[in-house]
């Protein structure tokens, strides 16, 4: 699931990702796949490869595949552990983009999506940042991203639109410079140094080198970022350059190698410190160590019950690129985006056969029942034919986390991921628990007020699945937006609520970090990639769609988020799962309430709030959901294989438990049969899809904080940023009153953030007359 932190690659998994375009504002789920992440990456990965939060863009709103770059090395199950837990802190989310190498976040969040994703060390993927921090391509993420991109653009603007100038940035002539390989030829040697000098030698004692340790292995990390960060950041807009992804494929490779023999000893043996030697360390030194570097030595000292031997470990990351489940992932991640589905041409008549994203996006743009119901069906068949390729795959995962769970130790199913993403299991069994009663109570109120406003205003007859993410097609408002017009918008927003966060918004967009066009031979999707010490950096793919505009608002967040905790060093400026996401969530809601005070009618006020709650509900109770269908799986599979149809049979239940039976919201659930075959979280992130529900909602409950009490929230929330790492989560949210540890939190977050928004839908629906 998560490599160990030896053997990642910097971009896995990405962050989240946002659904296909659609017409309305706010209104494209989010498929969540950093991200980051903000994963089981480890955090040696998450650091060393930039955590990217990333929102693949062809994905829609009915999966939650993470957006991963392509990957060449993955670890073991057993050593994936690790991963969890080593050299800083983690990320998905992201975005994108899957979670980090750097393409996360694909998954589910309608309107501004984020995945998280990291780099993966060893690996020639980048990613996901968004996340989750993911180890396998997206659903078509780089082999389809031509074809998904539908702009009504030009190539001439197209081609005017800003690109990103990481030479200035990296200061490097080309990925191919000379320079890179004789910097990758010092720090090798600076490996094998590093080790030599202080492998066995931690311990309090006569030299007590802890501190210095930590301090060689800092330099080390931060080099080893500068170089694999451009090369993967690089290789993003040339796809299609057979020798650039050879290129970064040899450079992650020699990562590989520099983690495995020489770097992944340091995380155990930090791990393995009697408290006693930590302790009487920390009072050394003028306290130099406790101040600068506790939080990330108490990361590490996490693993430390989870831990196997040294040799072990190290066997377990050396064989992880050859042998193993990654293969079989890997695999199935490679088949789902190469499968293809007869569509008809709406011009020309012909069918024709087109990648799953083109087909989604049709699905969720169109705004005629029947043709979202044709799409479904052709989607679904075509997933029965894929059954037995990701069944094979799905019992691959959950048979090596069951055995990673039971030789390491872990108390029960959830717990490997909880571990990694430093949540107790009893606050995730709090969460998971309120959306399966509060939130799909709220969840199942919507639906009866969406399907109420679409048999008024489209004549809908029958609410269907395939109608659950149809827009609210009733505004006024402008559907296209130039770039200029884009930055000017996330610009005011940021503004209004904080000119710290809008001042570094604009030095991004002027310093040339954001690379923005919709090009041929460019990653789907999008993405910020922290790219410590050079960067951040936003791979967009922007066409003028809200959707666009929303994503420019999602990523930045990110990007403010990176720049504020760049002050506690590469080791710990990156969040914890837990906030990873406040930033980027935190940017779409002020640019999202910005715009809707400007709503130019109460028509176009109620599309924007539809779309908002489609994305709440995508993230939240959606994601849930498919938490559920995972553990039922898992359960099964520690009795033996788990056949498709059980699976089938499985995912059913979880959506009658989540949104009724049918006739009770749904008149019915026909063509959904399958759609769990492409919800790739499964596969290359067990666990991980409740992290977009928790952040969320806790950055909904900040802001329910923030509309209530503005003054002081500023600088409250710009402190929580600015810690990075070095807080967790309860001690990050004292500040603004919040108590995750109440037995009602995240009951009353869905209340607030949800039905908050519910509540004005339905107000504005009684006054525009769609609801009696």
């Amino acid at each position: 699931d998560t490599p160990h932190k030896a053997n990642m690659n910097p971009h896995a998994i990405s962050s989240t990702s946002l659904s296909s375009s659609s017409s309305s504002s706010f209104n494209n789920e989010a498929l969540k796949t950093t991200t980051m992440k903000k994963t089981a990456l480890s955090a040696a990965s998450r650091r060393v490869f930039n955590v990217v939060f990333s929102t693949p863009k062809g994905q829609n709103q009915f999966s939650t595949t993470t957006s991963v770059k392509a990957t060449t090395t993955t670890t073991s199950s057993k050593s994936s552990k690790n991963a969890s837990f080593g050299f800083g802190r983690w990320w998905c989310l992201t975005s994108q983009h899957q979670p980090k190498s750097s393409h996360h976040h694909h998954l589910l969040r309608n309107t501004f999506t984020k995945q998280l994703s990291f780099f993966k060390a060893s690996s020639s993927y980048s990613s996901s940042s968004s996340s989750s921090s993911r180890a396998v391509t997206v659903a078509g993420a780089a082999s389809s991203a031509k074809e998904a991109k539908t702009s009504s653009m030009t190539p001439e603007e197209i081609a005017s639109q800003p690109r990103w100038e990481l030479e200035r940035h990296f200061e490097y002539d080309s990925p191919n410079d000379g320079k890179i390989d004789r910097e990758m030829d010092a720090i090798e040697t600076q490996c094998k140094e590093f080790k030599a000098k202080y492998e066995g030698k931690l311990k309090a004692g006569e030299n007590n080198l802890l501190l210095e340790a930590i301090e060689m292995f800092e330099e080390i990390d931060i080099k080893l970022t500068r170089a694999l960060s451009y090369v993967s950041l690089a290789s993003d807009t040339r796809l299609e350059d057979a020798k650039m992804q050879q290129r970064k494929a040899q450079l992650m490779q020699r990562y590989g190698s520099f983690q495995g023999n020489f770097l992944q000893w340091f995380s155990l043996e930090i791990a393995n410190l009697e408290e006693e030697d930590v302790e009487k360390q920390y009072l050394l030194h003028d306290g130099k160590l406790k101040t600068k570097y506790k939080a990330f030595i108490e990361e590490e000292r996490r693993s430390k019950p989870y831990n196997l031997s040294k040799e072990v470990e190290r066997a377990l990351t050396v064989r992880s690129a050859f042998a193993g489940k990654r293969q079989v992932v890997e695999f199935y991640g490679n088949e789902l985006s190469r499968l293809r589905f007869p569509m008809k041409d709406d011009e020309s008549g012909e069918t024709k056969e087109v990648n799953m994203e083109v087909l989604l996006a049709k699905m969720t743009s169109s705004k005629d029942t029947k043709t979202r119901r044709e799409c479904m069906n052709i989607l679904n068949e075509g997933l029965v034919k894929f059954e037995r390729t990701c069944a094979l795959s799905l019992n691959m995962v959950a048979g090596s986390w069951h055995i990673e769970n039971t030789e390491r130790g872990f108390k029960n199913l959830r717990s490997q991921r909880n571990v990694s993403n430093n949540v107790p299991d009893e606050a995730v069994d709090s969460l998971l628990t309120a959306v399966k009663t509060t939130g799909v109570d709220l969840c199942k109120k919507y639906y009866r007020l969406k399907k109420g406003i679409l048999k008024e205003t489209q004549g809908l007859e029958e609410f269907t699945w395939a109608d659950r993410n149809a827009t609210i097609d009733i505004g006024t408002g402008s559907d296209s937006y130039s770039w200029e017009q884009a930055v000017q918008i996330c610009k005011d927003g940021y503004e209004k609520f904080s000119p710290t966060m809008a001042k570094h918004f604009t030095d991004m967009v002027e310093s040339k970090r954001i690379d923005v066009p919709a090009a041929d031979g460019k990653r789907g999707g999008a993405y910020c990639s922290s790219s410590y010490g050079c960067g951040p950096f936003q791979l967009l793919n922007f066409t003028g769609t809200q959707r666009d505009v929303a994503t420019l608002a999602h990523e930045s967040g990110h990007g403010v988020h990176f720049i504020l905790s760049y002050q506690q060093g590469i080791l710990q400026y990156h969040p914890p799962l837990t906030l990873a996401e406040t930033a980027s969530i935190f940017g779409e809601m002020i640019v999202f309430r910005d715009l809707l005070e400007r709503a130019p009618s109460d028509q176009d006020r109620l599309q924007m709030i539809m779309g908002k709650c489609d994305d709440i509900i995508n993230s939240v109770v959606r994601q849930c959901s498919f938490d559920a269908f995972e553990a039922k799986v898992h359960e099964k599979r520690q009795n033996g294989q788990v056949t498709p149809e059980e699976m089938t049979e499985a995912w059913k239940e979880c959506m009658v438990d989540y949104y009724g039976e049918e006739g009770d919201v749904y008149d019915s659930y026909k063509d959904t049969s399958h759609l769990w075959a492409y919800v790739s979280h499964f596969h290359n992130v067990p666990f991980y899809v409740y992290s977009y529900a928790f952040a969320d909602l806790v950055v909904g409950a900040l802001y329910g904080v923030y509309a209530k009490q503005p003054e002081g929230f500023e600088e409250k929330l710009l402190d929580l940023l600015s810690a990075g790492g070095t807080k967790g989560f309860v001690e990050a949210l004292a500040p603004f009153g919040l108590d995750p540890a109440s037995d009602t939190f995240w009951s009353d977050a869905l209340t607030a953030h949800l039905g908050g928004l519910l509540d004005e839908a339905e107000q504005l629906a009684k006054k525009l007359n769609y609801q009696k």
